[in-house]
């Protein structure tokens, strides 16, 4: 998975707000944008640089459009960065050693 968009989404303080909103459950783009000083097409600017990261996803209901976390992202996320953890005793390191030339 390329993580260009999903560092570009994380990276700004205002989407990590919105990404913190949703851990408790979907919320609409209304209810989303009543929690900001912002105008509604900012909201919908940051919510799609979101969707375009696969951070979240929309659904329709009727006049409303609804976001919500998408969990398997975070989960592969959290995969690609427990490779950088640091060993612990007993296991054996499986990194390859590179030769200068």
């Amino acid at each position: 998975m390329p993580f260009a968009d999903t560092f570009k989404a994380l990276s700004d303080p205002i989407r990590r707000e919105i990404l913190e909103l949703l851990k408790n459950g979907r919320l609409s783009a209304g209810d989303i944008g009543s929690q900001f000083d912002m105008t509604g097409a900012t909201i919908s600017y940051h919510l799609s640089i979101l969707k375009k990261a696969d951070l979240v996803r929309e659904s329709r209901e009727k006049n409303f459009i609804y976001y919500e976390l998408n969990a398997s992202v975070f989960e592969e996320l959290m995969m690609w960065f427990s490779q950088f953890h640091p060993q612990e005793k007993g296991e054996k390191k499986t990194a390859q050693k590179t030769t200068k030339k």
